[in-house]
């Protein structure tokens, strides 16, 4: 693998015009030529289009005008959200070469900020997934380990940061799909609060759990990504009308006086290795100053039931719109409705389609008011546990997965197995809180481990001001050591 490029320090060298944005762009395309056939974290690398970019950036700079923050890194882009004229596959059949005829607002915002898009990353196909095997492309593999899993549903977006192939990256999470990701790949990931950054051009999964957010090598990188990210957008109905937190100018403020409770419920799940990381981290925050305890928030526990009845339910509603009439694949019939079954039974993949089917199932008459109805009232009370909770702490302290990462094809055929891989992160999207997950040293296998943090609605400043302590405090050598004892 590659050494990540300190984002701050490239943008700034590209700025003053001690680096060429177009210079900077050649080394990074070079670097996924040579190593993006092992790991497969690009659908699609947009060569000429980045260094069409690369090239205004320099030109602006010879003008004496700045860029932006961003100026000439070059960024990756889950292939779901959307971008003017390039295809946009959500790593399905039936969008295959689909061309958006616009930007998403985030893609709008990262060329603002003087950003190079270099691509269009791998994913499991419409999200809906826990390690990018779903994809139509084939499976992404972790840049640490090519027999493993990197997570998903950003996996491609993830595994290309971790593999030095781009400093930055954009994905989505619909119930953990960049935080699990980023704790299996060794990487930084941020999910904001939903609202915070715009949905438009986001092509749709769940509409009331999908957030976009970065995935960067450090917590600094990821809240300079999220600063030019988030905001307000009249585009977007769930855009939140009223300031963004701005998290790059606290992240040095220390944790003196936080409160941080240890989720006691996320902790009984997790494997000896990561919970020994989890302990090491809420050791190291304790010792920065914050007050650190164990809490229960038993509400968490009914996460996953919850977001497989809402989440299936809000797809089906939204992939309908997938008919062999108006995007991607046709598949030519005799009349119309043969056609629309054709298309989406050779378009769709197995994963999907049991979403699509377990969605149309639970809000069905008969049965909406025993499964998808009563799944809304969990997620009620799963925010009010936490409303409880953050009374008296500021952040909570837990796992972001239960285990590193898993075996390719390990759990395929298993899908309850795969969606337990999302349990300590699904509670963060029904309550549409901001979360974080820091790399924190290694397992027992040697892979990453990652720990999260979670905070109320718009408390990223603090979420990431502690999380700039985590990672400080990160062990780099050595395995997980529980209780005082060594694993026997």
């Amino acid at each position: 693998m590659t050494a990540p490029r300190p984002t701050i320090g490239l943008a700034n060298a590209v700025r003053s015009g001690g680096r060429s944005a177009l210079e900077v762009v050649e080394e990074h395309l070079a670097a996924i030529e040579a190593g993006d056939g092992a790991i497969h974290a690009f659908n699609l690398v947009t060569a000429d289009l980045a260094r069409h970019q690369a090239g205004a950036v320099d030109r602006m700079v010879a003008d004496g005008e700045d860029p932006g923050p961003l100026a000439g890194v070059p960024v990756a882009l889950k292939d779901n959200l959307c971008t003017r004229g390039v295809p946009t596959t959500c790593s399905s059949r039936i969008l295959a070469g689909w061309k958006p005829p616009y930007d998403a607002t985030v893609v709008e915002r990262l060329r603002a900020a003087g950003a190079v898009v270099v691509g269009k990353t791998n994913m499991d196909e419409f999200a809906m997934g826990s390690s990018t095997e779903t994809s139509a492309t084939g499976p992404t593999r972790n840049p640490h380990d090519t027999t493993r899993v990197p997570g998903g549903s950003s996996g491609g977006s993830a595994a290309a940061v971790a593999a030095g192939f781009v400093p930055l990256a954009l994905g989505s999470d619909t119930g953990g799909s960049i935080r699990q990701p980023a704790a299996l790949c060794g990487v930084v990931g941020l999910k904001p609060t939903y609202g915070t950054v715009s949905r438009y051009g986001l092509v749709a999964f769940a509409s009331s759990l999908d957030q976009i957010g970065p995935f960067a090598a450090t917590v600094a990188d990821a809240a300079l990504l999220f600063d030019v990210i988030g905001g307000h957008d009249p585009a977007d109905s769930t855009s939140l009308n009223r300031p963004t937190p701005r998290v790059v100018s606290v992240l040095d403020d220390g944790v003196a006086g936080i409160t941080v409770g240890v989720l006691t419920e996320f902790l009984d799940g997790a494997a000896p290795d990561v919970a020994a990381r989890v302990h090491q981290a809420a050791e190291a925050l304790a010792a920065a100053g914050a007050r650190v305890e164990e809490v229960s928030v038993p509400e968490v526990t009914l996460g996953l039931s919850a977001y497989y009845l809402i989440a299936p339910g809000e797809a089906s509603s939204n992939l309908a719109r997938y008919d062999g009439v108006r995007y991607g694949l046709r598949v030519d019939s005799e009349d119309t409705a043969t056609m629309n079954t054709a298309t989406r039974s050779s378009g769709f993949g197995a994963e999907v389609k049991r979403r699509i089917m377990l969605g149309t199932y639970v809000l069905s008459a008969g049965y909406m008011d025993a499964y998808y109805n009563q799944a809304l009232k969990v997620r009620t009370r799963i925010i009010e546990g936490f409303a409880t909770a953050y009374r008296r702490y500021d952040v909570l302290l837990g796992p972001t997965t239960p285990t590193t990462a898993f075996p390719l094809g390990e759990k395929t055929a298993d899908p309850l197995q795969m969606y337990l891989s999302d349990v300590c992160t699904i509670p963060t999207n029904l309550a549409g809180h901001p979360a974080i997950s820091v790399p924190f040293g290694t397992g027992y296998d040697g892979l990453p481990v990652g720990v999260q943090l979670l905070g109320p609605a718009l408390s990223e400043g603090t979420v990431m001001k502690v999380a700039a302590v985590v990672e400080a405090a990160a062990p780099t050598i050595g395995v997980p050591v529980l209780s005082g004892e060594a694993r026997s």
